[in-house]
């Protein structure tokens, strides 16, 4: 049985990963800001020294932009050093590390999505701390999935929770006609790290639903599924407060040559989550 531990277990992810595991096959050690300081490099050690897991899944992160712009010391403490102190761990005790990373890495100017063999260019602190902790992954561990992920949704704050919230407080909003991405599930999300932490198919991935939408028809979807009114107002970005890319589109490069796992596209997961 696999010791797996999940670190930022109160995180979207996090839950996700919890919601759809199965408790009878994975031993499940679990950690968030309360119960461990990812930041503090001994703490971790002495962690990992007690607990000796098989597999570790950084959920953990400050994914507010426009916190990390105004704290970028905070930004690089968690996203990378914690990303560090815990490669650490499994460099140590010979686990695997599943960083959970983003499409802010890359810059959203290219016109077509990005693959795992683009190159990085993050525009924001968000983006550049979130590479940071990549590469202390690749450098202190061999036995790593660095999975970047995109506009994803789950049980928390994030895109879709928030429109329904307006849907019930407001009349109308204005979107984004010009940002696009790749709405992802947190619970799809979960799926595919379970299955790659059982291989030794190593590497960087794009793990994204099928598709790719504009936040307009992001949020079209949304109230079409839900059968609620509120009026959407077409807008540019840069009229909107935002720190995010323009284009925000992965291409599940390494998953669809490999064959090793197949996303659903963005509507069914969609789907799936407003029905629950």
């Amino acid at each position: 049985m696999l010791k797996l531990w999940i670190v930022g277990s109160e995180s979207q992810v996090g839950k996700a990963i919890l919601s759809v595991l199965d408790p009878m096959e994975l031993e499940v050690l679990c950690t968030d800001k309360e119960e461990l300081d990812i930041t503090q490099t001994e703490d971790v050690l002495s962690y990992g020294e007690i607990n000796r897991p098989d597999v570790i899944i950084n959920c953990a992160a400050i994914t507010d932009t426009k916190l990390c712009e105004a704290n970028p010391e905070l930004a690089y403490r968690v996203n990378a050093l914690g990303a560090r102190n815990l490669s650490l761990v499994a460099r140590k005790h010979n686990a695997k590390i599943v960083q959970i990373s983003t499409d802010d890495v890359f810059d959203g100017r290219k016109e077509t999505p990005y693959t795992e063999f683009d190159d990085t260019h993050p525009l924001t602190v968000y983006g550049r701390s979130k590479r940071a902790g990549e590469n202390y992954v690749k450098e202190f561990t061999h036995k790593h999935f660095i999975i970047r992920s995109t506009w994803v949704y789950g049980e928390g704050k994030n895109f879709v929770n928030a429109l329904l919230q307006s849907a019930e407080t407001e009349t109308e909003v204005s979107i984004p006609t010009d940002q696009h991405g790749s709405p992802t599930s947190a619970k799809d999300l979960a799926r595919i790290i379970l299955h790659l932490i059982r291989t030794n198919e190593y590497g960087t991935y794009h793990a994204t639903c099928k598709g790719h939408c504009s936040r307009l028809e992001f949020a079209e979807e949304i109230l079409k599924l839900t059968g609620k009114t509120l009026k959407l107002n077409p807008a540019l970005a840069e009229n909107i407060p935002t720190a995010r890319p323009a284009n925000a589109v992965l291409d599940n490069f390494i998953l669809r040559i490999i064959d090793v796992y197949d996303m659903p596209t963005w509507q069914e997961s969609l789907k799936e989550y407003l029905e629950a």
